[in-house]
């Protein structure tokens, strides 16, 4: 996703208007934009700050004020050390449009999405929009794997949800289970790309109504892909830069 470097004096403006830091790397960050985005669950926007810009997958549902952005701080990084400084009330450049394919395929009955960590965001903007629109004709498979168990910044979200709505299902995982901030963790345990087998078979989903859905880190979408797509499972993918 190579951008184009424009001044970020031509570019319009979003304001931060919250940012909350999950633990030391992991943040949410809402901001508003002074004229409305208009974008498609699960597509990215562009942000730029002090001159850097990268593209980052939309959390919030089109229907929501703000625009809502779940952040990994990478330490080398270009802009995330960037963001990391800024506070609320501070101006983003943001990119007039959002892009990418990246979104809900309603062609499938059954959606199983997977995800490391932060690739959660663009399965996020989806549920939410799914609902805000009142359908209900499509199950959702959601596995979500993490090193450390406060990693899950949408859990109680999607839990909520998962009791409220018989066809959202929540998997959440640790890898790390032995490690002491995972203590008290009493979920699944695995990477997400090995235990996504068990439930497979756990809920039988045919090749036919099943879409897999794949965001995160490029290593779990390759095992993914090396999993299904061998399996005549249809694969659509979304790699995060990770800057």
């Amino acid at each position: 996703m190579t951008q184009n470097f424009v001044m970020a004096t031509e570019l319009p403006k979003a304001k931060i208007m919250e940012r909350v830091d999950l633990t030391s790397d992991l943040m949410i960050m809402k901001i508003k934009p002074e004229t409305p985005l208009t974008f498609k669950p699960g597509q990215y926007c562009t942000v730029g700050f002090e001159g850097v810009e990268r593209p980052y997958s939309i959390v919030s549902s089109p229907h929501e004020e703000s625009l809502e952005l779940f952040l990994e701080l990478v330490p080398q990084g270009e802009l995330t050390p960037k963001l990391w400084r800024a506070n609320v009330g501070e101006v983003l450049s943001i990119r007039k449009s959002a892009k990418g394919v990246f979104t809900f395929d309603e062609k499938y009955p059954n959606q199983l999405m997977v995800a490391t960590v932060t690739g959660i965001a663009p399965f996020i903007s989806m549920i939410r929009n799914y609902l805000h629109r009142g359908l209900s004709s499509h199950i959702f498979y959601v596995l979500q794997g993490a090193s450390y168990q406060d990693e899950f910044a949408y859990k109680e979200e999607m839990e909520k949800l998962s009791k409220e709505h018989e066809n959202i299902i929540y998997i959440p995982t640790v890898s790390r289970p032995e490690e002491e901030r995972n203590k008290s963790w009493q979920g699944e345990k695995g990477r997400v790309n090995v235990i996504v087998e068990k439930y497979l078979e756990k809920f039988p989903l045919d090749t036919k109504s099943t879409l897999v859905y794949a965001c995160g880190h490029p290593g779990m979408i390759e095992d993914v892909k090396e999993r299904f797509g061998g399996k005549g499972y249809k694969v659509k993918e979304e790699k995060f830069w990770r800057e």
